[in-house]
C-alpha cells in the first residue's frame, strides 16, 4: 500500500505547535533555530507563545506552518526513516510537499513562503474582500452562484476541499450577496449553507495577481531540483516531476482554485492507499475521508502522536 505525505495550509496554526517536539527532538529543535536565523526575527517565540493575533496574520502564519510541518517530518524521520510514493499539499502546504520531495531547500522555501505571505497580505489590503464556505455546493453550483452576484465584481470559485466543501472568493460586497442568496435561495441553488471566513483577504482569487507577480520575481531567483517522488500540485491536480514546472504552478496557485480533493483523487488512482498528514491539526484527514474511501489516514502533531520506534 503505497503512502503519500501531505500537509497542510493556512489557517491550521495554532500556538504551541510544535512546542513538544521543539522539546523532546533535537532534529526538530534545530530546525526551529535555524528558521529564526533565517528570518531574523523570533518566529519560535510566536509559534510557542503568541499572542495568537500575531501568529495568525499571513505573513507569520505561513512560515510558522512550514516550520511546524518540517518540524514534524524531522521527528517522524528519527523513529523511521517514512517510504513515501508522492506527497501533495493544500495551497501553502505544496511549499512543505516540494521540501520534503527534495526540491526546494528548507531555506529557499521558508524565504519563498515569507514573500508570499508577505505579498498576499499586501494584495489583499488593496481592495476589500473575503472568503465564504459553501456547505454542500460542487464547483458547478459554486461557480452558478458567482456568476449570479457577482455584477461586475471579482467573485469566483477558490477552494475545492472535498465533496460538499467549495469555498469561492473574492470582493466584500459580492461575497455578502453571495451569503443573502444562499439564505434566502439555497435549497434552489444546491447549496445548504454559506459561512463567511475570517481572512485577511480574496485568496486564490484575481486579486490575488499584485501577490503573484512578486512571487514570480522570488521564484525566479530559486533552484528548483527534480523531485524525488512525484509532486501533486494544487493548480491542476496532476502529478509533477519536471522541476521547470515549478515556478509558473506556485504563481498560478495565488490566482486559480485549489483543487484538492481532484488531487486527492488522482493519487488515489495511482495507488496511494495511505495518507500521512503532517503539521498542525487534522484538516486534511477529514477532506481525505469524505474525497475517498479504502484508505488509511494517519496525522503527526507533536510528540505523543510519533510511531513508537
Amino acid at each position: 500500500m503505497a503512502l503519500a505525505l501531505v500537509f497542510p495550509g493556512q489557517g491550521a496554526q495554532y500556538v504551541g505547535m510544535g512546542r513538544d517536539l521543539a522539546a523532546q527532538v533535537p532534529a526538530a529543535a534545530r530546525l526551529l533555530a535555524e528558521a529564526d536565523a533565517i528570518l531574523g526575527f523570533p518566529l519560535s517565540a510566536v509559534i510557542a507563545g503568541g499572542p495568537e493575533a500575531e501568529l495568525t496574520r499571513t505573513d507569520i502564519s505561513q512560515p510558522a506552518i512550514l516550520v511546524s510541518s518540517l518540524m514534524s517530518f524531522e521527528a517522524l524521520k528519527t523513529r523511521a526513516a517514512p517510504r513515501f510514493a508522492a506527497s501533495a499539499g493544500l495551497s501553502l502546504g505544496e511549499y512543505t510537499a516540494l521540501v520534503v520531495a527534495g526540491v526546494l531547500t528548507f531555506p529557499d522555501a521558508l524565504r519563498l513562503v515569507r514573500l508570499r505571505g508577505e505579498a498576499m497580505q499586501a494584495a489583499a489590503q488593496l481592495v476589500p474582500s473575503g472568503m465564504v464556505a459553501l456547505i454542500g455546493a460542487d464547483e458547478a453550483s459554486a461557480s452558478a452562484l458567482c456568476a449570479q452576484v457577482a455584477e461586475g465584481a471579482v467573485l469566483q470559485v477558490a477552494n475545492l476541499n472535498a465533496p460538499g466543501q467549495v469555498v469561492i472568493s473574492g470582493e466584500a460586497a459580492a461575497c455578502q450577496r453571495a451569503c443573502a442568496l444562499v439564505a434566502a435561495k439555497g435549497k434552489e441553488l444546491g447549496i445548504r449553507k454559506a459561512i463567511p471566513l475570517s481572512v485577511a483577504g480574496a485568496f486564490h482569487s484575481a486579486l490575488m495577481a499584485p501577490a503573484a507577480e512578486r512571487l514570480r520575481a522570488g521564484l525566479a531567483r530559486t533552484p528548483f531540483a527534480a523531485p524525488q517522488v512525484p509532486v501533486y500540485c494544487n493548480v491542476h491536480a496532476q502529478a509533477v516531476t519536471d522541476p521547470a514546472l515549478f515556478p509558473e504552478l506556485l504563481v498560478s496557485q495565488l490566482t486559480k482554485p485549489v483543487r484538492w480533493a481532484d488531487s486527492v483523487v488522482a493519487m488515489h488512482k495511482a495507488g496511494i492507499g495511505e495518507f500521512l498528514e503532517l503539521g498542525p491539526g487534522k484538516t486534511l484527514n477529514g477532506m481525505i475521508t469524505r474525497t475517498v474511501t479504502d484508505v488509511t489516514l494517519r496525522a503527526i502533531d507533536g510528540y505523543e502522536t510519533l510511531p513508537t520506534a
